[in-house]
């Protein structure tokens, strides 16, 4: 290997899932692993997406680790500052620093069939790892339209994600180019320090108000003294939400009412006519991101705020013409037309067992198992992968979900011993994808009539889980081993469908071991010599799944780090999850 450093895992990305998944590494005993990141800091999107007025639309109490709970969020709906700072405290809490390389972008990653372990080189320099677990997340790399005359435009560009805050907005002309998730939140912002602002809109988004308030210290300080407080606030949020799932995966026509709801909604600040008619979106609520603004339509009514009904189709010089020949000369450009979600970059640095890149592999559409692992591509894990995103609830929730399903791929290679691989078998993942889109069918999101970023280019749904987070839980327990091909160095032992049944005997009987109920809990940190982690208490011996005490919806008491103590280890709704919202692609789950 030519003396490269070698770890047991490499995690990419320093974001919710890369933090996430390094927590977990630590809590399950494994502390050989490094976490890659490009930038300078971590924080991930929540980093990246610094424009003015960004903030989550998710609730601030749901929309962090179940490990991990913040008793201070100032904000019911926290601003990304907030955010940030949570990150980085998670960073210094659970001691992930002296892991965390920065700027070290991950270049190429080729999976070495003889040796069984990626080789990976990185801007920083090389090295090996076992296992590799890709946290990039969906909403990482910006995407900008190919529009004719950008490049001549004299003005200044750039990508909501991407803010430029050495440029003064105060006094200029500005095109904002999308109406998602992010532009709802940049237009009120800067709305008032423009001299004018026009707003390019191809698609009008369904908005609900956002009951957005500070939070007081009385709720601080009672969620401080009484955990079982904020574990029961974010409990209420979380099955309030689970509630919800049906209407939008089975039964779309009972999203009616909540269309009346946005229509009022706009009505109280919109009294013109032909303006709101331009608002109405013409396809069923849901189909794409709801998205929560109380600011956006009172923007939108400012004299000095036009709408342009119509897609950017060119650019003369300084001024802009859109697809229904409306004209307008600007000064700066900011464009809000989201990421590259389905079409992920880091696909075409992943290199599999017959030298196929991912990106080769998923040329007709992503899918993994579980959304976790592809075929082809062994020991190798994605967080937030194809099929794992939400349409109304919280991403952490299906994080967590996913690192228990790392959890336990990293205990079934420590079981079958020796240097090993587990590599996804391709009839697995056509049949977990089969009937994820089966399920799909009947979604809002494939029947409301909209195109949106949740859909490749193919038209199929490999963004978005159809169904609760509670069952993504189940279905992300553990690892079937029949549904993977167990690979050692010089062969490879194709395991029979009596292998999983067999894995999951030994793992109860691991998990009676230790103290834990048969047939509820899968074994986890106990036993496993993991060390106790700064600013949090030791690893119940009584815990089988390390990473939140609190409320497991599929029905099993699971606990973590100091289970069965709401002070420690984060009491809280340990059920699973992550986030979006735009047009044509954008918006950061949070990046509301």
């Amino acid at each position: 290997m030519g003396g490269r450093e070698h770890v047991r895992v490499a995690v990419i990305g320093s974001g919710f899932g890369g933090l996430g998944a390094a927590v977990r590494l630590r809590r399950e005993g494994i502390t050989d692993f490094v976490v890659l990141e490009r930038a300078d800091s971590v924080g991930g999107t929540w980093r990246d997406n610094s424009y003015p007025g960004c903030a989550c639309d998710v609730p601030s109490h749901l929309y962090s680790f179940s490990f991990a709970p913040n008793p201070d969020w100032p904000r019911t709906f926290s601003g990304q500052p907030a955010i940030r700072a949570y990150l980085e405290h998670v960073a210094d809490t659970f001691g992930l620093r002296p892991h965390i390389r920065l700027d070290s972008e991950v270049r190429m990653m080729r999976w070495d069939a003889e040796e069984l372990r990626w080789e990976i080189e990185t801007s920083a320099g090389g090295l090996t790892a076992d296992v590799v677990v890709s946290a990039t997340g969906p909403l990482s790399d910006p995407k900008v339209p190919e529009v004719p005359g950008l490049a001549e435009f004299p003005g200044k560009v750039f990508h909501s994600a991407r803010w430029d805050h050495d440029y003064d907005l105060r006094g200029k002309r500005v095109a904002m180019i999308g109406t998602g998730a992010s532009a709802i939140q940049i237009v009120p912002a800067i709305a008032p320090e423009v001299e004018r602002l026009t707003l390019f809109q191809r698609t009008p988004p369904w908005v609900m108000p956002r009951t957005d308030r500070a939070i007081t210290d009385v709720e601080r300080w009672l969620h401080r003294q009484l955990p079982f407080t904020r574990a029961a606030r974010r409990g209420l949020l979380w099955g309030i939400r689970e509630l919800q799932v049906s209407a939008f995966t089975k039964r779309p026509n009972q999203l009616g009412l909540i269309e009346s709801l946005a229509k009022a909604n706009m009505a109280r600040s919109i009294k013109d006519p032909a303006l709101r008619a331009k608002l109405t979106p013409s396809y069923r609520i849901g189909c794409k991101r709801i998205l929560l603004s109380s600011e956006y339509y009172p923007a939108l009514a400012r004299p000095d705020v036009d709408l342009v009904a119509s897609g950017l189709k060119e650019i003369r010089g300084s001024v802009l013409v859109a697809a229904d020949g409306t004209e307008t000369e600007v000064d700066a450009i900011i464009f809000g037309t989201g990421f590259h979600v389905t079409d992920m970059p880091i696909a075409d640095r992943v290199v599999g067992a017959e030298g196929e890149t991912l990106a080769d592999a998923w040329k007709d559409g992503m899918q993994a198992l579980r959304g976790a692992t592809a075929a082809g591509f062994p020991n190798w894990m994605t967080i937030i992968g194809p099929n794992t995103g939400l349409g109304n609830s919280s991403m952490i929730l299906m994080i967590e979900s996913q690192l228990n399903y790392m959890a336990d791929y990293l205990r079934q290679l420590g079981m079958l011993g020796g240097r090993v691989a587990l590599g996804a078998r391709p009839s697995a993942v056509n049949r977990w994808n089969r009937q994820v889109q089966a399920r799909m069918e009947r979604t809002v999101w494939n029947t409301g009539g909209c195109t949106s970023w949740y859909l490749d280019a193919q038209g199929r749904n490999t963004t978005v889980w159809p169904g609760t987070t509670g069952e993504f839980r189940r279905e992300t327990r553990s690892v079937d081993l029949a549904e993977y091909e167990v690979l050692r160095v010089g062969e490879r032992e194709r395991v029979p469908a009596v292998a999983g049944a067999v894995s999951g005997a030994v793992s109860g009987a691991v998990s009676a071991a230790a103290g834990a109920k048969p047939g509820r809990s899968r074994g986890g940190s106990a036993g496993s010599g993991a060390a106790p982690l700064p600013g949090a208490l030791p690893p119940d011996p009584r815990a089988s799944n390390a990473g939140g005490a609190g409320f497991d919806p599929g029905g099993a008491s699971r606990g973590g780090a100091g289970a069965g103590a709401s002070s420690a280890g984060g009491a809280g709704v340990d059920s699973g999850g992550a986030s979006r919202g735009g047009d044509g692609a954008d918006a950061v789950e949070g990046v509301a």
